[in-house]
This record gives structure tokens, C-alpha cells and sequence, in this order.
């Protein structure tokens, strides 16, 4: 019995490093009544991995209260698709820290963040998190996260308003949507790479300076309060 393979019409290897041919074949499909949408999958896998940021549930001190806040319904950060917390740091993608770090919280604090897996992010809300606040001097805080695990974005205040929390949270979306996903934030790392002691991220693209929310964009709160009044 013969068995007849089937042919499979494919563009030619030299064609897809030509962008005219690749602009060319779309147009015709558009032609056609075709809806393309063309883009690397690095930008797709990015596009879905920041708009569904699973943060640990880990609020310390009184900055937790702006945290569960945002959760409810007036802020409702679950349009931003952040909203799921999760309660296992292998569940986990970035820890948001609100609140004060003692020296006897920061063993198991360093703990989390090293069962995480990569890519893996961590926000500072509040001053108790960023230098240790109205504890600074005291004997048994932490003077900042930092001093522990590399933070990504901090998000000043005493507390800061929800606001805050939310353009933060969007900072590092915007952050997430840029990094390289395939050999980049999540390959594997050798031997050598893991005496370093530093995340993916850092060996990709060396060392980065954190982004700091120093003042929420009147037009965003603006933007907010219009939804907050359609809602009503």
C-alpha cells in the first residue's frame, strides 16, 4: 500500500530574513480577507507573562492595608491582571513587600525569594521597606529590602496611596513586556553562573538600576477616577 505524503506549501529559509517578502505575503493575506498579526514570540510570551503577575502574599507591617486596598473594589487591580496572590513562593513571580523587615524576619524573607522561581521580581512599598522608615535607627530593622535581594521597583510613602501602588505595579509590566524570555530570564543556568550567586536577569543584562515611582502621573489618577464614576 502506498502512502502519499502530503505537500506542505512553505516560504523559502532566504525569505524570512527579507523583510519586503515578509510585508508582501501579509498584504496579500490582508487582501484576502485575512486578519495577521506579525511580531516575535518573545513579545507574546512577554505581552501574557505582564499582564498576569502573581505576587506572595507578603505584607509585614501596615502597608498591607494599602495592598488589600488596591485588591477590593474601588482600585480593582485585577483590571491590570495582577490580582492573584499566591501563598507558595513556587507559585509566585514576584514578592511585593509591604512592610518593615526585622533582622529576625530577613533569614526567612531571603528564603522566599531563593525558593522563587526565575524570572522572578520584588517591589519595595513604603519607607520601612526602602530605608526602614520611622525605624531607621533602631537596632533590629533592616535598612531596606535591598540589602537582602535586589529590588526591582520601589514605591515610596507612609503609606503610599493606592495609586502609587498601582502605576508601580505598571512600572514594572512595562519592564517585564522589554526582557529577553528564550536564553535571557529563563534559561538555565550552568555551574559557573550559579557560584555567581545573581538571577538571570543580572547575567543577561548586567547589573540595573531599579526604577523608583517618585510622583504618580496626575493624568493616570485622573484616568482612574473616570472609571471609578462609569462603574458607579
Amino acid at each position: 500500500m502506498e502512502v502519499r505524503k502530503p505537500k506542505i506549501k512553505s516560504i523559502p529559509y532566504g525569505e524570512f530574513k527579507d523583510n519586503d517578502s515578509l510585508e508582501k505575503i501579509v498584504d496579500e493575506l490582508h487582501e484576502g480577507g485575512v486578519n495577521v498579526i506579525t511580531g516575535n514570540l518573545d513579545q507574546l510570551i512577554n505581552w501574557g507573562r505582564s499582564n498576569s503577575l502573581w505576587s506572595l502574599t507578603f505584607a509585614t507591617s501596615c502597608c498591607g492595608i494599602e495592598f488589600m486596598a488596591v485588591g477590593c473594589a474601588r482600585y480593582d487591580f485585577a483590571r491590570f491582571g495582577f490580582e492573584v496572590t499566591r501563598n507558595s513562593p513556587r507559585q509566585a513571580d514576584l514578592i511585593m513587600c509591604a512592610g518593615t523587615i526585622t533582622h529576625k524576619m530577613a533569614p526567612a524573607f531571603k528564603r522566599l525569594y531563593d525558593e522563587m522561581a526565575e524570572p522572578k521580581y520584588v517591589i519595595a512599598v513604603g519607607g520601612c521597606a526602602i530605608s526602614g522608615g520611622p525605624f531607621k535607627s533602631s537596632y533590629n530593622v533592616v535598612q531596606g529590602i535591598d540589602e537582602i535581594v535586589p529590588v526591582d521597583v520601589f514605591i515610596p510613602g507612609c503609606p503610599p496611596r493606592p495609586e502609587a501602588i498601582m502605576y508601580g505595579m505598571m512600572q514594572l509590566q512595562r519592564k517585564v513586556k522589554v526582557e529577553k524570555f528564550f536564553g535571557g530570564a529563563n534559561h538555565k543556568q550552568t555551574a559557573e553562573e550559579r557560584e555567581l550567586g545573581v538571577s538571570n536577569e543580572e547575567l543577561t543584562y548586567g547589573k540595573k538600576s531599579p526604577i523608583v515611582v517618585t510622583d504618580v502621573p496626575a493624568e493616570f489618577v485622573e484616568e482612574l477616577k473616570k472609571k471609578e464614576e462609569i462603574e458607579k
